[in-house]
């Protein structure tokens, strides 16, 4: 395993339900990112499709592995490149439930998915009206160090993140799709989920507009101490290549040992007193 890695944010906007076209882009970009030296390049959610699908959703899910995850597969083989993209994923078993997932590609083909396990369902958002949420967290080993991932939302609820770390994920790779109104928030969760896991933290967010949602992009990579090592504009497309070095997540973990201060019996109790909303 590596110790020190360069991290491309591939800020896109997307093509609303056009995949061949975001494919396109996702090969430009990650073709760009290598002639930088970038050896994961990560991409928003749902970078395949776009976000505002609505009820096209079901038209444009795909099975993982798929078409789509096959021609990206390919692209990470020909260059040399691991690959976080988000997309629908259809549910093998039936004809009309999707998740919303992330997945990963490198060298050697298909290494892994994430399906989003807290769906938003207010204001202007309605995945529970088109998700199906996840149930498992997701942790990857590669000659990148162990990845895990997460999607957008599930940033607010820090047991995903907690969970996805002590499975021993040493970078947690957020994808997301977030809208203006949300932008202060994911600019402090960010750097919360990072320090309390002594941990990095990659996050991906979308840009453009879709259906009259403005996303803000704002892409950043944070180190375990909460600090941002680089971060991508507001509001326009944008490529940002970040390097980190796992050997400072000891220091770090050493001087806020905050892994090893954890008391699981409090998690019990949590499960009871959520139990009783």
């Amino acid at each position: 395993m590596k110790e020190k890695i360069k991290i491309a944010l591939a800020q896109i906007s997307c093509k609303q339900g056009n995949k061949a076209e975001n494919i396109k882009k996702i090969e430009s970009q990650v073709t760009k990112a290598k002639q930088q030296g970038a050896e994961l390049v990560i991409f928003p959610e749902l970078s395949l499709t776009g976000y505002t699908m609505r009820d096209q959703i079901y038209e444009l899910a795909e099975t993982i592995p798929g078409h789509s995850t096959t021609a990206l597969e390919k692209l990470a083989k020909k260059t040399g490149a691991y690959i976080v993209f988000g997309m629908p994923e259809l549910s093998e078993k039936t004809q009309a439930t999707v998740y919303n997932a992330a997945v990963l590609v490198g060298p050697d083909g298909f290494i892994g998915k994430y399906r989003k396990m807290y769906l938003p369902t207010h204001s202007v958002f309605e995945e529970k009206r088109y998700f199906r949420p996840g149930y498992q967290t997701a942790v990857f080993e590669t000659e990148l160090g162990k990845i895990g991932l997460i999607i957008c939302y599930d940033i607010f609820f820090p047991e995903v993140s907690r969970l996805t770390r002590l499975k021993g994920a040493q970078l947690i790779v957020c994808i997301s799709a977030s809208p203006a109104t949300r932008r202060t928030f994911f600019e402090t969760l960010t750097a919360a989920r990072a320090i309390e896991n002594t941990a990095f933290l990659a996050y991906v967010n979308l840009v453009g507009i879709e259906d009259g949602l403005q996303f803000w992009g704002g892409s950043r990579l944070v180190g375990p101490n909460g600090k941002t090592l680089v971060q991508a504009k507001y509001d326009e497309e944008d490529l940002v290549i970040g390097e980190i070095n796992y050997a400072d997540i000891r220091p770090t973990e050493t001087f806020v040992p905050i892994l090893k201060d954890l008391r699981p019996e409090l998690f019990d109790k949590l499960k009871e007193t959520a139990e009783k909303l």
